[in-house]
């Protein structure tokens, strides 16, 4: 079965140490990758994993046109390395529509958006328009959704705050990564199931892992959506609209893998989470 993760982070070589290590100490827990290219490229071999979207995020408005051309690279060896790349906007980036537009003609399929590291609510009107215009120009937007683990008590991408914007922009390829709003798993069947948005599985099944003699997590802490929590969410959405991801370095991928596969899900279910539902968004064979 072909699988395709759709949720990983990677950094510049020259910059991914130094990336990882403060995020790694933001957020208190242990990285499975080292953050690189390559280093996903050889996880992706020991996991089985076919492919895999990089989502690089702008926490200015300065990176966005630098991050987007470097985007376009890496889309150009997909046949060869198996990267994908979506684009990034901020929302302090004022030429925001042609920008967009670039995004589209440079062939890339979506943007990743923050509101967490980018400081603004995901349904003020400043990021409405952004999306309204991704969303015109047919690009899938996707964003962190509920509380960061770097950002604790923040939350600027609720349940609520996503079914605001579908009701002021309207249908579209919009995914809420996290299972739509990482701990606020409890709202996200009632208050978005009937929208039509996307969710991804990253960084939301079984538990993380804490640095070793940290001391900020405690064991209990560690835990996320077990399979029955899990199950709940699917069941209300369908599985052709759940997109596998890890989040990776921040998840195992075979780890991630092997928390689907043991599901109560038909293999044709299992298909669509894994690989077919991002073939699908992304125009994969």
């Amino acid at each position: 079965m072909k699988i395709f993760d759709f949720h990983t982070h990677t950094f510049p070589d020259r910059i991914a140490a130094k990336a990882l290590g403060s995020l790694s100490h933001a957020s208190h827990t242990v990285p499975f990758a080292d953050g690189t290219e390559k280093g996903l490229i050889r996880k992706m071999k020991e996991g089985g994993v076919s492919g895999s979207l990089i989502l690089p995020v702008a926490t200015s408005a300065q990176q966005v046109e630098k991050i987007n051309s470097s985007a376009a690279e890496v889309n150009r060896k997909y046949t060869d390395e198996g990267l994908i790349s979506f684009g990034c906007m901020h929302p302090m980036y004022e030429n925001f529509s042609d920008e967009l537009k670039r995004i589209r003609d440079l062939g890339l399929k979506g943007i990743k958006i923050h509101p967490v590291y980018q400081g603004l609510d995901i349904d003020d009107p400043v990021f409405v328009r952004i999306i309204k215009e991704a969303a015109d120009l047919g690009l899938t937007v996707i964003t962190h959704a509920g509380l960061d683990i770097g950002y604790p008590g923040v939350v600027r991408c609720s349940p609520l705050q996503c079914r605001h914007v579908v009701e002021e922009v309207g249908r579209f390829s919009f995914v809420l990564a996290h299972m739509g709003g990482w701990r606020n798993w409890d709202e996200v069947p009632d208050v978005l199931s009937d929208t039509g948005v996307f969710l991804d599985t990253a960084f939301s099944t079984g538990r993380f892992y804490p640095l070793k003699d940290d001391g900020y997590w405690h064991d209990e802490d560690c835990y996320l959506l077990n399979e029955e929590e899990f199950m709940r969410i699917v069941k209300a959405f369908g599985a052709g609209r759940i997109l596998f991801g890890t989040d990776s370095p921040w998840s195992d991928q075979k780890e991630s893998i092997a928390f689907i596969e043991k599901l109560p899900l038909s293999d044709d279910e299992k298909k669509k989470i894994l690989w077919e539902n991002a073939a699908d968004l992304l125009g994969l064979d």
